[in-house]
Parts: structure tokens; C-alpha cells; sequence
């Protein structure tokens, strides 16, 4: 069960990374974390209600709080970070904040097969080697790397945290509610500074609210699939090893790879379909130990 709810928290993760990106192009960052979250934050309150998690409140809410404040800083950085690159090198970079879980998971005494620890290996060198990498090149391209290791600290600190919210499903509604309550309070916290800066919260080539508008299922996909991610990865966390579940579930950068291939006709080197089939071994090789 690790492994499945793993691989799907990937192909989640991806979707909505692809997603965010492409959202990130024509409306401001800091819109896209906020519209979307606040949209899973109306989604989330109705399950809540309707499962009666509020019974399941208790200290371990906090994480969940901890997790809402970090992942709109990385989300944001991240966001924009696709925006400024190929999202096919972008993405498997902001994978690289799986050392943070695997190395909580090492820390609180897991330890993983010597095969799962060969399909670690392995996978992590196939998502670091499907991003590229590029280090060199133009200022815009170093903004972008920078970005991507900033969301990648903040993502691995999310997927930490949020497997220590809750214990129980309905529990779990409740904590992905609180997280996203507090992503819109900093998300839309930061979104009013930024336009008291001058900033502007709606495109500048015009639509105005009708693009946001127009946007809004993409915005919700976005969203409800981040949250959903957040989700599964808990309930991999609860069945397996943490150090098994966080490498599988940061496959997600090859999905967000395939779909900007097909839909942005975005070109993989081969640098990085070899990083995307090594990926794949270490997925086998963890499954299988």
C-alpha cells in the first residue's frame, strides 16, 4: 500500500506542479497559491463537516499549522520558478527536498532494505539527472535554480510535517483543512503587501477578474490535487517506511516532465530521459524490497 499511495501522490503532484506552472504564465504566483488553496479550503470545510473531523482536533493540528505556513513560501517559489524555465529542468530539481523526510525517517531509526536503499540510490540520481541539471547559463536561469532549491527545502519540510498531523483519516481531513487555512492566511497575507508595494494581483495585460474567472476550474484542479498529494503521501507515511514513501512520491517531477512534453512539446536531452528511466529502476527496486 506504501507504493501505491506513493505513485499516486507522484502522479498528483505532477499534474498540479504542470498545472500551477502553466497558471503561473498568465496570472501573478502569488494569485495562483491563494485562489487555489482558498478553493481547496472550501472543499476541505465541506468533508470536514460532513465526516465530523472537528472530534479529531488536538496538538498534533500544530504540524498541520507549521506545514500551512512553509508551503506557501515554497509554492510560490516554486510556481515561479516554472514560469522563468523549462519545466522539464525545473521540476526534478525541486525534487531534491527528499532528503529532508528520508533523513527524518533515518533519524527517528528506519531502516530500509539493502534494496530499498539501492532504489533510493537510484531514483534520487534519476530525478536529480531528469532535471538537466543547468547550473550555467543566463541570470534568469540561476533565479530559477535558486528558487527550485528554496521550494525544494520548503516541500521536504511539508511532506515531513504533514505525516505527523494526524492519525486517522478523518483526522487527516481535518489537518489538510487546517494547513490550507493557514496557506490562504499567509498566501493572502503576503498578496496584500505585495500590492501595497505595488504589485498587481490580476494580469497586466488586461482581463482583469474575468481572467481569474476563466481560470478558476484550472485553479481548483491545481489545488484539490495538491491538497489530495498531501493526502496519499500521509497515508503512505502511516503504511510504510517514511524513507520508501518520500523517494516514490517525489517521482512526481517525471510526470510534470511527460506532461509539459505533451503539451508544451517541451524537448527532453537525453540526460534527462536516462534520469527519468533510472527513476523508474529505483521505483521497481524500492517496490520490490
Amino acid at each position: 500500500m506504501t507504493a501505491l499511495f506513493a505513485l499516486a501522490t507522484s502522479v498528483l503532484w505532477g499534474l498540479a506542479d504542470f498545472g500551477g506552472g502553466l497558471l503561473t504564465r498568465r496570472l501573478p504566483a502569488l494569485t495562483v497559491v491563494v485562489v487555489s488553496q482558498a478553493l481547496a479550503v472550501a472543499v476541505l470545510g465541506a468533508i470536514v463537516v460532513a465526516t465530523g473531523g472537528w472530534s479529531e482536533a488536538g496538538p498534533r493540528l500544530w504540524y498541520a499549522v507549521a506545514a500551512g505556513v512553509v508551503g506557501p513560501v515554497a509554492m510560490l517559489s516554486f510556481y515561479k520558478a516554472l514560469a522563468l524555465g523549462p519545466m522539464g529542468v525545473v521540476s526534478p530539481l525541486g525534487s531534491i527536498g527528499v532528503a529532508v523526510p528520508v533523513g527524518v525517517g533515518l533519524v527517528l531509526g528506519e531502516r530500509p532494505g539493502l534494496l530499498q536503499f539501492a532504489g533510493i540510490a537510484v531514483a534520487v540520481a534519476g530525478i536529480v539527472l531528469a532535471g538537466g541539471p543547468e547550473l550555467r547559463g543566463a541570470p534568469v536561469r540561476r533565479q530559477a535554480v535558486l528558487l527550485t532549491l528554496v521550494a525544494a527545502f520548503g516541500f521536504g519540510a511539508v511532506m515531513a510535517l504533514i505525516s505527523e498531523s494526524s492519525t486517522t483519516v478523518t483526522g487527516l481531513f481535518l489537518a489538510l483543512f487546517v494547513q490550507r487555512v493557514a496557506n490562504v492566511t499567509v498566501g493572502g497575507t503576503a498578496l496584500y503587501l505585495s500590492v501595497r508595494r505595488g504589485a498587481r494581483a490580476l494580469p497586466e495585460d488586461g482581463g482583469g477578474l474575468r481572467a481569474v474567472r476563466a481560470a478558476l476550474p484550472a485553479l481548483a484542479f491545481v489545488g484539490l490535487a495538491d491538497v489530495a498529494a498531501n493526502g496519499t503521501y500521509a497515508l503512505a507515511a502511516w503504511y510504510g517506511p517514511v524513507t520508501v514513501a518520500a523517494v516514490l512520491a517525489s517521482l512526481y517531477p517525471v510526470i510534470t516532465a511527460v506532461a509539459a512534453r505533451g503539451v508544451l512539446k517541451e524537448r527532453l536531452r537525453a540526460i534527462q530521459a536516462a534520469g527519468a528511466g533510472l527513476a523508474l529502476v529505483g521505483t521497481v527496486l524500492l517496490a520490490a524490497g
